[in-house]
């Protein structure tokens, strides 16, 4: 396999809104540090994600002196702060998917600035770092904690892919619609289909499954306007078993820091 670089580290802290480049991250069993560890749910403690809220699109999340800030990117509103360490909260049962997890409640001022950038009754809540939420044991026999991300700890996508992709498409769509946590360049398109253990840079990881996509891909992440695409497209030729398949969701086999420019090593496929 030709040379393979990470060219890109995202995170998204809060999720289902705004993710964040980084230059280098920090690898953890759940996923990258800070990855999707805050989530907000409605009253009931359901998980809300640009599913049926596209307009969660239009909040940007960044990190700032130990807080998350959040700013509105189209309406004025005044930026939030949260800081990233709060260990005092109630803790109450949130559901994701399946999942029944025990979670932190940050404060009214936080719901209530939520609730109204997204006009949707709303709460924050934190992951605590003792909260039990495990991977699929049908793709990993060796359970794995993983964050509020929809399943799996971490998501990569060869450049390649997109590229492919865009090339089938009229309008071409930046990475940010499939939200990964690595981009790597070379190869060929989907090579990473085919993937089992990988290195990047020092640290080991294990492709367990191919990632099926959901509307998300289809909302403009600038806009929170909807269409159709990139799903007809992916679905003419990335179909499997009523599923689209686009990237692949990766446990880690050892923590450490990864950084942009880092090799890509498939060990095993």
């Amino acid at each position: 396999m030709s040379n393979l670089t990470l060219s890109h580290i995202f995170i998204y802290p809060i999720k289902s809104l705004g993710g964040i480049s980084l230059q280098s991250a920090k690898v953890e069993e759940r996923g990258l540090q800070y990855d999707r560890r805050w989530m907000l749910v409605d009253k009931n403690g359901m998980f809300l994600t640009q599913r049926e809220h596209p307009q969660m699109a239009l909040l940007q999340v960044n990190i700032k002196d130990d807080k998350l800030e959040v700013t509105h990117k189209v309406r004025a509103m005044s930026k939030l702060q949260i800081p990233i360490s709060n260990s005092e909260n109630n803790s109450f049962a949130v559901n994701i998917w399946d999942d029944v997890v025990i979670a932190k409640q940050l404060n009214k001022e936080v719901d209530l600035w939520f609730s109204e950038a997204l006009n949707l009754d709303c709460q924050l809540v934190c992951m605590n770092d003792d909260s039990d939420r495990i991977t699929d044991k049908k793709y990993t026999p060796e359970p794995k904690q993983v964050s509020f991300a929809d399943a799996y700890p971490f998501l990569i996508i060869g450049q390649e892919s997109l590229n492919d992709l865009n090339r089938r498409l009229k309008e071409p769509l930046p990475m940010n619609r499939f939200r990964p946590n690595f981009v790597f360049s070379g190869g060929e398109p989907f090579c990473e289909d085919t993937w089992k253990d990988f290195m990047i840079g020092e640290l080991k990881f294990r492709a367990v499954k191919p990632c099926s996509r959901c509307v998300v891909t289809t909302v403009n992440q600038d806009t929170a306007e909807k269409s159709s695409e990139p799903l007809e497209t992916l679905a003419k030729f990335r179909n499997a078993g009523n599923k689209v398949n686009f990237g692949m969701n990766v446990i880690a086999c050892d923590e450490g820091i990864v950084r942009v420019g880092d090799r890509v090593e498939v060990l095993a496929t």
